[in-house]
């Protein structure tokens, strides 16, 4: 009788991993379609609402073929098969994107909220009208200029090369800019975009959340070497960790995988709050670089004040980024890891303003010396080819390219590059697929070298 009742206990223990397993498999597989009904959603809604705002087009189809291609595993398998609607108010603007993935569920829903504020995801779970309805105003942003400007001749070759394969296998490059001395020299767009159509920023928002904070340090409402008020209590050795910490990638938090992965807050629709704020300790402040989304997230947080008082759309206006948009969380907390939708064009201006120190149109905008912090690699460095300075990486270690030369990098194949010492600001956008990758530093090395033959 022991015998036997010790043997079913071990057909049970051997049995359990198995049934874990199983389960375990079910849960996720069950989560991965939640988020690719939420990628779908907000990247159907933020294309479509955030074009028209502008006064383009996006269409289902080409945010299929391009947004929608070539993404991370499982999700691109799952995305394409999952029934959409897009809901459009009575005068024909987008109200809400929303995207069936589970009997007995309500849809996955990306509200648009206001042609400053773009698309917000719900919560899983949460009803289509978790938002009530949103309010439907016209756009204010400037329209479309349709006039792009060609490429001289001697850049012609190389402004090919980025759409034709020569800077990356399977590259998929929408968008080419190339300013000097405050003017665009050339740009290109592939079909079916134009000066207008914005796109994800992906991590160049990271830049744009470096460039955000200087303007709050410039207003005396922030200061990087203060606290970034993480942690419970002032005895939480979290409090230890600054702004510039988090700017550099040098919190010491702990990361659970590369890059702190976010689908939860980008595609579940879990609030920043919530998910990137009380990650643990497991290094000294400023001794270990770790790239990761929580650490930008959380230096937005931590001028969240400013930010109110003084919105993104607010710097966005004295810039000119006329077709640019921060985008939110459910709750109003900026997603400035990777959540802004913008321009070619708007982008460049960002550079531009890099280059002339923080001064536009003769009000300075970021602190003096703003430029020379966010591109000097005073803290620790990643390994690769490139450094990291404070939100913006840093070409100095690429071949040909001047050793003052700092970047704006992005998934999927956006890139800002600054190069003060030629006053040339370079611009690519792409919807790179999963494995593909565009060589900016060759694109750099060549137009550099083409402007100056």
């Amino acid at each position: 009788m022991i015998r036997n009742a010790l043997a079913a206990t071990a057909l049970l223990l051997a049995a359990a991993p198995a049934f874990s397993q199983t389960q375990q498999e079910a849960l996720d597989a069950r989560y991965d379609r939640a988020l690719a009904a939420g990628y779908k959603a907000l990247f159907l809604c933020s294309a479509i609402a955030n074009a028209e705002a502008n006064g383009t087009t996006r269409t289902p189809e080409s945010v299929a073929q391009w947004e929608l291609a070539g993404i991370q595993a499982p999700l691109d398998e799952l995305v394409r098969d999952l029934a959409y609607d897009v809901v459009r108010h009575d005068n024909g603007t987008v109200e809400r994107v929303s995207v069936s993935w589970a009997d007995g569920m309500f849809p996955r829903s990306a509200i648009h909220l206001d042609n400053d504020k773009g698309c917000a995801l719900n919560p899983i779970g949460g009803p289509p009208e978790f938002y009530g309805r949103p309010a439907n105003r016209p756009s204010s942003r400037e329209r479309a200029v349709a006039r792009v400007t060609a490429p001289p001749q001697e850049l012609v070759e190389t402004f090919e090369g980025a759409f034709e394969g020569s800077y990356g296998a399977n590259a998929r490059t929408t968008a080419v800019l190339v300013q000097r001395d405050g003017g665009i020299v050339g740009e290109r767009y592939t079909n079916g975009f134009d000066p207008a159509t914005p796109q994800r920023t992906w991590s160049v928002a990271k830049s744009i959340a470096a460039t955000l904070i200087g303007a709050a340090v410039q207003r005396g409402e922030a200061d990087v070497n203060a606290s970034a008020g993480l942690g419970y209590t002032r005895g939480d050795p979290r409090r230890a960790i600054t702004i510039d910490h988090l700017l550099r990638m040098a919190s010491g938090r702990y990361s659970d995988t590369a890059g702190n992965r976010t689908d939860p807050i980008y595609w579940g629709g879990a609030g920043v709050r919530e998910r990137a704020i009380h990650w643990p300790l497991i290094n000294e402040p400023g001794s270990t670089y770790r790239y990761a989304n929580n650490d930008t997230l959380a230096a937005v947080q931590a001028i969240m004040p400013s930010l109110q008082a003084n919105p993104p759309a607010a710097l966005f206006a004295k810039l000119g980024m006329t077709h640019t948009v921060a985008e939110a969380d459910w709750r109003g907390q900026y997603i400035l890891s990777s959540q802004a939708w913008t321009t070619a064009r708007d982008l460049v201006k960002m550079g531009q303003l890099h280059l002339q120190d923080g001064v536009w149109n003769g009000t300075r905008i970021l602190p003096e010396g703003w430029v020379d912090y966010v591109s000097t690699p005073s803290g620790p460095q990643p390994d690769g080819p490139f450094g990291y300075g404070a939100g913006f990486w840093l070409m100095n270690k690429s071949e040909g390219v001047p050793s003052d030369t700092f970047a704006a990098f992005g998934n999927r194949g956006q890139y800002v590059v600054i190069v003060p010492s030629r006053n040339v600001v370079i611009v690519r956008r792409g919807e790179d697929p999963v494995g593909a990758r565009f060589d900016i530093a060759a694109f750099t090395r060549d137009v550099l070298a083409a402007l100056e033959g």
